[in-house]
């Protein structure tokens, strides 16, 4: 399989698309990249940030699906409303072919609380890539970010707030709550880490 990852740079390593083509290594998957921004960051948080200009975002892109091709298109870190409007319109035009599966991961908020996605950029998220999602990935602050609502704090709740999404035009939400309070841990070790995720198809 085929995976072109559209999103930011990490300097750090520990996210962006250097995580992401990590993951993609690990599972034997064959990963390509349009970088769209770039950061200054490390274990302490988020020192700058630098978008790519829209026109060579979409260059990128042009260049891997009019040559190699992608069976998936996963997308993190968009910056701005005008990359996020360019990439969804160089995944319009698309290439030959059947059409990608579309992940969308609506990264708007850093690990250590850093903005990464500009206010006005979310409704375009909304309106422009929503509807072509095959799943959005969304953890819990940014499912509240992009409902409006602060109440995302309960296994209840992130049910709602999944199929809330889903009617926003994604086929499938994936609500991720590593961040959820209050949540056992399997089998009732209270001492083990636990992450409750919550998929709405």
């Amino acid at each position: 399989p085929r995976v072109l990852i559209v999103a930011g740079s990490d300097s750090g390593g520990g996210a962006g698309i250097q995580a992401d083509m990590k993951a993609c290594a690990a599972l034997g998957v064959f990963s390509t990249t349009a970088i769209a921004a770039l950061t200054a960051q490390n274990s302490q948080g988020v020192q700058g940030i630098h978008p790519v200009p829209v026109e060579f975002v979409q260059q990128q892109m042009r260049s891997v699906l009019d040559d190699l091709g992608t069976d998936v298109v996963k997308t993190g870190m968009l910056a701005t409303s005008e990359i996020v409007e360019g990439v969804a319109a160089a995944l319009r035009a698309g290439a030959p072919g059947p059409p990608a599966q579309l992940v969308l991961d609506p990264v708007m908020v850093s690990t250590s609380g850093h903005v990464l996605l500009q206010e006005d950029a979310i409704e375009s998220v909304k309106a422009k890539m929503f509807p072509m999602a095959t799943v959005i990935t969304p953890n819990l602050r940014e499912t509240q970010l992009l409902l409006g609502r602060e109440d995302v704090h309960t296994l209840e709740a992130m049910e709602r707030a999944a199929r809330d999404l889903c009617a926003m035009g994604p086929r499938w939400a994936l609500v991720k709550g590593g961040h959820l309070r209050d949540v056992p841990p399997p089998g009732g070790a209270s001492d083990a880490p636990a992450a409750t995720d919550v998929l709405c198809d």
